[in-house]
């Protein structure tokens, strides 16, 4: 008597891994150099602005960038200008539309944040300004945003 088989599945099983993380590319201004440091409190008016990308590389892989930028006045003049573009290179097999949007739109720009966050605060460190900490971002809102909106990228400004 034979045994049945199960049908084999569709379907592949989804599997997601990271490739790589890097640094795409990083600016640092510092236009007011030395007067930035003298005769003023450090109180600066911060502008963040972040936006996300993707793009297939190959098969199954997919580059993703995190642009983070930050822009540090103080009365209108600006005392530094940074930024960061964080990126990864992320396998994304089994995965139909539906589901690879809020994967490369939301999960892994929240994967690239803690990098890029601690780039752009040893940036400004080193640049001589005292220590930034960068609050943390709801990407999974903003993804939800930006498709409401009809945008591919994922964008914000704080």
């Amino acid at each position: 008597m034979a045994t049945a088989q199960p049908p084999a599945p569709e379907t592949p099983a989804q599997q997601f891994s990271i490739q790589k993380i890097y640094l795409r590319d990083v600016s640092f201004e510092n236009p007011n150099a030395p007067h930035v440091y003298s005769g003023t409190t450090w109180e600066p008016k911060m502008d963040l602005g972040i936006e996300s990308s993707n793009r297939k590389v190959k098969e199954e892989q997919y580059e993703v960038v995190l642009k983070v930028t930050i822009e540090a006045k103080i009365e209108d003049k600006t005392a530094y200008l940074i930024e960061v573009h964080q990126a990864g290179i992320f396998m994304a097999r089994g995965f139909d539309e539906a589901g690879l949007g809020p994967l490369l739109g939301s999960f892994c720009p929240n994967i690239l944040y803690p990098y890029a966050r601690e780039a752009v605060t040893s940036l400004a460190t080193n640049g001589g300004f005292p220590q930034l900490l960068i609050e943390p971002i709801n990407f999974d809102a903003l993804y939800a945003q930006s498709q409401e909106q009809g945008q591919a990228p994922t964008t914000a400004n704080a």
